[in-house]
């Protein structure tokens, strides 16, 4: 059996999930909060093929081994911080720094998010641009008039018939050990992971912790230079793929036609 087709195959294969993250990367340059993904790799097992140059297992033989390709070892995202854009909009809420808020996902589980757009729902909660409640609930009521978050996350509320803003909650932070081992599920929210581990609650601005800025939008942290420059890698290690395999059929073909 020649090992070199198969051995070329999986560096074929792993170069095209390459690909693939680096295309979900550029098509989200553009969305608000985005973390680019990165994709990394590991050698697969290895063979025993005996010793070399005396007899196997005799003293002073040096044991030969054959890897078997390569594998993908993660998809990693990387949570650089983007850049924050001004939009006016009160609505809007992103994080200065380290945190992500807690939101109900909507089979209930908990998921993350650094923030974005934010929406009241129908029974008058904050939530996220996808409808997913923040926790710990913080009811504005359907007729708010101004919603002002502080930067250390307290929600001040001004009814319409109201005179002077209350405040209606606090929005907290959470952080995680490794916030790579994210797991996306989309939407721009995240769960976390044995990598990652469990959620470290805190405040804004306090411990380490970020702060929020209202009427900012996180930016997308893809790099299009870096990006393009990572394509032209996976393109060109795909062609020593391919050109490994061109020559191992070659070589075949040669051995076929030795009896001609």
């Amino acid at each position: 059996m020649n090992d070199s087709l198969y051995i070329a195959a999986t560096g074929m294969h792993m170069q095209q999930k390459s690909v693939d993250t680096i295309a979900n990367n550029m098509a989200n340059v553009n969305t608000p909060g985005f973390k680019r993904g990165k994709v990394s790799f590991e050698d697969m097992v290895y063979r025993d093929l005996g010793g070399a140059g005396a007899v196997a297992g005799a003293p002073g033989a040096q044991r030969l081994w054959q890897g078997s390709g390569v594998a993908v070892s993660s998809i990693l995202k990387s949570f650089v911080a983007g850049e924050l854009k001004k939009t006016d909009q009160q609505m809007d809420l992103a994080i200065q720094g380290e945190g992500f808020v807690e939101v109900v996902a909507a089979d209930g589980s908990a998921a993350y998010s650094r923030g974005g757009n934010l929406v009241i729902d129908k029974d008058g909660f904050l939530a996220s641009a996808g409808g997913h409640p923040i926790k710990p609930s913080i009811h504005v009521g359907t007729d708010a008039k101004d919603i002002t978050i502080e930067a250390d996350g307290r929600v001040l509320v001004r009814a319409r018939d109201g005179a002077s803003p209350m405040e209606a909650g606090r929005i907290e932070l959470v952080r995680f050990a490794d916030p790579s081992g994210l797991a996306a599920l989309g939407g721009n929210l995240y769960q976390p992971t044995e990598r990652s581990g469990d959620a470290i609650n805190g405040r804004a601005g306090e411990d380490g912790f970020g702060t929020f800025a209202q009427g900012y939008v996180e930016a997308s942290n893809v790099n299009l230079v870096e990006e393009m420059v990572d394509l032209m890698v996976a393109q060109r290690a795909y062609e020593s793929s391919v050109k490994v395999i061109q020559a191992s059929d070659e070589m075949l073909a040669m051995s076929n036609n030795l009896r001609k």
